[in-house]
């Protein structure tokens, strides 16, 4: 038998692998796959399905430590709250990323989304586990599927569907829960239902939806819905590092039995690497939109090199430049200066955010307003402030001259500054006037919090101006 000719012509760049030639969806059955790869996506998974179900109830001076309440304009991050204005510090974040995902793909191509992409964590690792432990593996599925109706397959499609609709409402509480706080949503799951109509609602529809994408939708999000497949496609190049096949060792494939007697490269066309292909594709063909990098080829190829006695890698981590040229290495002097690039912008980003205040002030001489005589021997202006507080807490925040001998009177009630809010008042500020020396004189005011200083702020105060001379 002749050893099958690799194919060349790129027909396969003309029409998606999950639909066929009449335009039907082509439902996709991936084998199940074990290896190192596999274990270590696991792990990933696992820690962030655990770091995700158990966010709601981790809680840091008693806030969640994770919360994104958009209606109330309060965001918290590992225990620290941001408002409306940290504004500046989510558009530079936004930005980065941005700038973080154009780079990072460059270099290490779709890797985000094989392993920490949230649809194929939830669809790898929660929905298809669930399908092999309930209708088999993806042989038995295909035969059940094709085959007719009768009990076997009725009682495990129905508890299938059901189990996945209970996992998207949990997973469906669990959001909510990061949007307006697992305090508010348990008040709402055990209070009466119908006073809440609007929450569950949104609460069943997102689940609805939660359960169509991962009960049907599946991979199409990744080739059809998904900008990220694209944006990939013009910003890899034959230095990209990715999921690839060496097609220099591997072609021409053919065989087992042949390759003793023909000169055929390592590959024995046994095609384990496109039946465990979450997406159908065929890594052969070399890079396509569809590849999520999931590393399942790596795995399937491997297991196969192993048992045939030949070297593992075939299928592996490396850049088409690296395959042409041999020189496979993943750390190149391009990808350790784009690397750099983007730990320089972690850190940015990250100074950012660890340098901002927990308070955010500003002291204003009334616009307009003069000096007043104070007593015989002092002088006074009017000053108005702002005050954000953008801790967890309730603030009482008092005013005191610091540079040079002096007093502040508050003019009206000066209440605590609620959390999240903007306090505003008025106050005087009472200075000697033996202790200017012209007519615009700067000194400092300090504002302190439980008696520590939180903040120094310098102002001028507006005098006479006889004190020039």
């Amino acid at each position: 038998m002749a050893p099958k000719k690799p194919v060349t012509p790129e027909y396969f760049r003309d029409k998606l692998t999950t639909v066929d030639a009449t335009g039907k969806r082509v439902w996709i059955y991936a084998k199940k796959i074990r290896g190192p790869h596999f274990t270590y996506r696991s792990i990933v998974a696992a820690f962030l399905l655990i770091l995700f179900y158990s966010g709601p109830f981790i809680k840091i001076h008693g806030d969640p430590i994770m919360l994104f309440d958009i209606l109330h304009r309060r965001f918290i991050i590992f225990g620290i709250a941001f408002w409306p204005q940290d504004f500046h510090l989510i558009l530079l974040s936004v930005i980065t990323t941005i700038v973080f995902i154009v780079l990072f793909t460059v270099v290490f191509g779709r890797i985000f989304c094989g392993w920490v992409c949230p649809q194929t964590i939830f669809l790898e690792f929660v929905f298809r586990r669930i399908e092999y432990l309930i209708e088999g593996d993806a042989a038995a599925q295909r035969r059940r599927d094709n085959g007719p109706m009768n009990m076997d397959k009725l009682w495990r499609k129905t508890l299938k569907h059901v189990v996945f609709y209970v996992i998207s409402l949990i997973t469906a509480t669990t959001f909510l829960s990061y949007i307006i706080g697992f305090d508010r949503v348990k008040h709402f799951l055990l209070d009466d239902p119908i006073a809440h109509w609007g929450s569950f609602s949104g609460l069943f529809v997102f689940a609805g939806a939660f359960y169509f994408i991962f009960a049907f939708f599946r991979e199409q999000v990744c080739t059809i819905a998904c900008p990220y497949g694209r944006l990939q496609s013009v910003l890899v190049d034959k230095k990209t590092i990715l999921v690839a096949y060496d097609f220099v060792r591997g072609e021409p494939r053919g065989p087992l039995k042949l390759q003793k007697t023909e000169n055929l490269g390592d590959c024995i066309d046994c095609n384990s690497c496109v039946v465990v292909c979450p997406t159908g594709i065929d890594i052969r063909n070399g890079t396509q939109m569809e590849c999520i990098n999931c590393t399942a080829c790596i795995d399937a190829c491997d297991t196969i090199m192993t048992k045939v006695n030949k070297p593992k890698g075939l299928i592996r981590y490396d850049s088409e430049e690296g395959i042409k040229t041999g020189k496979h290495s993943i750390f190149n002097m391009r990808s350790i200066a784009y690397s750099v690039v983007l730990t320089l912008l972690l850190f940015f980003v990250a100074s950012l955010f660890m340098f901002r205040g927990n308070f955010e002030s500003t002291i204003l001489r009334a616009s307009g307003s003069m000096y007043q005589n104070y007593g015989t021997d002092s002088l006074s202006n009017i000053y108005t402030f702002d005050m954000v507080n953008k801790t967890n807490r309730a603030i009482d925040v008092t005013f005191k001259v610091e540079s040079m001998p002096g007093r502040i009177q508050y003019i009206g009630d000066h209440p605590p500054v609620e959390v999240g809010h903007i306090g505003k008042g008025t106050f005087l500020v009472i200075l000697p006037i033996k202790a200017l020396h012209s007519s615009q004189t700067t000194f400092k005011i300090g504002m302190y919090e439980e008696g520590n200083l939180i903040e120094m702020y310098k102002t001028s105060f507006v005098g006479p101006s006889s004190l020039d001379k």
